[in-house]
Formats: C-alpha cells, sequence, structure tokens
C-alpha cells in the first residue's frame, strides 16, 4: 500500500476511525468497560500509589465501573455510540488499571464474554509492559486468529528517570522487551505516550517519534500531562513543583512529532481531557474534538502532514 494511501485528506493524518473504516468497511466505535483490575504498582507487587498523574475517573465513562456486570456496562456503551456517531460495530475496550494483570484463566473469560455480543469485531486491552505473561500474549493470539485485537501499552516516556519520578516501576527496556515478544502474533500493537513532564524538553519527546518509527507498533496514543484530583500530581501543582505545558506549546510539538512519525501508524488520541469538576491543571477549555483539530489545523497551516519527515513512511 502506498504511503500516502494512510492518510486522511481532510485530516493530513493516518487517524485510527479512518483505519478501522478501511479494515472492516464500516463506521466502530470503542466502548470502554471496567473490569474490576488492579496495578503492579498500586497493590505492593511493584509499588503503592500508582502513577502520580493517575486517576481513572479522569478519563472513564461514569457508568463504567466494576460493581456493573460487563455486559450491561457493553449494553450502555454501545447504545450510547449507535445514538452519537450511528456506529454500526464495536470494539470493547478493557481500560481501567492492567487490564493483563490476572490469571489467563480470569482473561479468557473476560475477553471471550465480551466477544460474544454478535456486534463486537474485537477487543482492546489497555496494560503495563511489566505485566504479560507468555500465556497471555499466547491467549490474545489465539483470539486474534478469529476476531480484531489490539494490545495497548503503557510507555509514557522513553526517559527512565523520568519513569522513576512518575513512579512507573518499569523501564524503557521492558517496553521493548514486551513489544518484540508480541510482535507477529495477528494483532495491533498501540502505544501510550504523554508529553509535559518535568525534565523533558521538546527535542526529547521528539525523539520518541523516531523510537516509534523502528518499532513494530501500528497506533499511538498521546496526551498531554494533566494533573487532577486525587493524585501526586495536583499536589505538586499546588506547591508549584509541576508547571503545565502553554496549549500552544503543546499543540506545536504534537504537529512536530506527527511529522515525524511514520503514516502506516494511526493516530489513536492526540489530547486527554478529565471533567472541569476533578481537572486541576492545565485547564485549556477545549473538548476532545476541538483539540484534535486545533492540532490538525496546524498541520494544514504548514503545509504539512503525518510522516513528511520520516524516512520510515
Amino acid at each position: 500500500m502506498a504511503a500516502d494511501s494512510f492518510i486522511h485528506p481532510d485530516l493530513h493524518i493516518n487517524s485510527y476511525g479512518h483505519y478501522l473504516r478501511r479494515r472492516f468497511g464500516c463506521r466502530i466505535s470503542k466502548v470502554n468497560v471496567d473490569a474490576g483490575f488492579t496495578c503492579p504498582n498500586r497493590d505492593g507487587s511493584k509499588g503503592t500509589g500508582g502513577c502520580i498523574y493517575c486517576n481513572n475517573e479522569s478519563f472513564s465513562p461514569r457508568n463504567t465501573v466494576a460493581a456493573i456486570p460487563l455486559e450491561e456496562q457493553m449494553a450502555a456503551g454501545m447504545a450510547y455510540h449507535r445514538r452519537r456517531l450511528g456506529s454500526e460495530k464495536f470494539i470493547v475496550y478493557f481500560q481501567k488499571y492492567t487490564n493483563t494483570y490476572g490469571s489467563v484463566g480470569l482473561l479468557s473469560d473476560l475477553y471471550r464474554r465480551a466477544l460474544d455480543h454478535p456486534d463486537v469485531i474485537g477487543i482492546s486491552v489497555g496494560t503495563r509492559p511489566d505485566s504479560l505473561t507468555d500465556d497471555t500474549l499466547e491467549l490474545l493470539a489465539e483470539i486474534a486468529r478469529t476476531k480484531y485485537v489490539c494490545l495497548e501499552l503503557g510507555l509514557q516516556s522513553m526517559d527512565d528517570a523520568i519513569l522513576l519520578r512518575i513512579n512507573r516501576r518499569h523501564t524503557l527496556d521492558d517496553f521493548l522487551d514486551t513489544v518484540n515478544r508480541a510482535a507477529d502474533r495477528g494483532f495491533d500493537i498501540c502505544a501510550h505516550l504523554i508529553h509535559g513532564f518535568q525534565g523533558e524538553d521538546p527535542e526529547a519527546f521528539l525523539n520518541t517519534a523516531c523510537l516509534m518509527a523502528r518499532l513494530p507498533i501500528n497506533s499511538i496514543k498521546l496526551h498531554q500531562l494533566h494533573a487532577v484530583e486525587g493524585t501526586k500530581l495536583a499536589e505538586l501543582y499546588c506547591r508549584g513543583e509541576f508547571v503545565p505545558l502553554a496549549i500552544e506549546a503543546y499543540i506545536s510539538t504534537v504537529a512536530d512529532f506527527l511529522e515525524r512519525l511514520p503514516q502506516h501508524i494511526a493516530i489513536q488520541r492526540l489530547y486527554g481531557s478529565a471533567p472541569l469538576d476533578i481537572c486541576v491543571a492545565p485547564r485549556w477549555g477545549l473538548k476532545n474534538n476541538q483539540m484534535w483539530y486545533a492540532i490538525i489545523n496546524e498541520l494544514i497551516r504548514r503545509g504539512t502532514r503525518q510522516g513528511c519527515l520520516s524516512m520510515a513512511s
């Protein structure tokens, strides 16, 4: 496939929605569910407290809670996306915390229950690079023989010093090892990245695009570092120890990042939002689609597009 065939002509990027429509021929939405997992940097096996920015209430729909049966969460999410977007098929997104942090038997039961619905074409599984056994990877590969599977791996930063400061409790090498173990198993791999960490200048963040270009990554999610109530990061902000990025700096650097990212890598997200009642900083006042188009419009203004500076496109 020619490189330019990946790029949406109006968006100047390879959007994930465009990718799914090309692949499946209809409008597909992701439906978030909470399967009741925790994380190894919360339960004491690696650490406690979780990542300093993590409050899952900031990015999860309010009706996705583990106390509600999985099937009911799915039904509510699918009804919402049918009404709002006219979606025809769905990917069930196991989102909150570390969704491979359990026995293979438990994971198999949860994933297959999600896939039992006739309108579900696949699953997306959010996890950490240090929480994937070979047996779990084999389970995902088995499911991927008949259904769509996306493994979403949180890297956040390629700087081990930053990973230590934010209490990730894994390293870049952990991420690279897991990507290599997960590659060529028949499912997609999505990398999660955050821009705006203290001590990370724009050039260091742009180096992450070059790293992504060298890896078997199918898609990425980007968002700005933001502080929400109930997190260590919010405490740091209130003490003046965390200074959020200005919106103009974020838009400019993300556009720079996209220009360096190969065109075959689909873009799932460009911005993270939090409910206003718990958002501490930055309070940019833009909804997801507004921020999305602010970045797209910056590429249009420049006359560039995703991958224009990448040798790997």
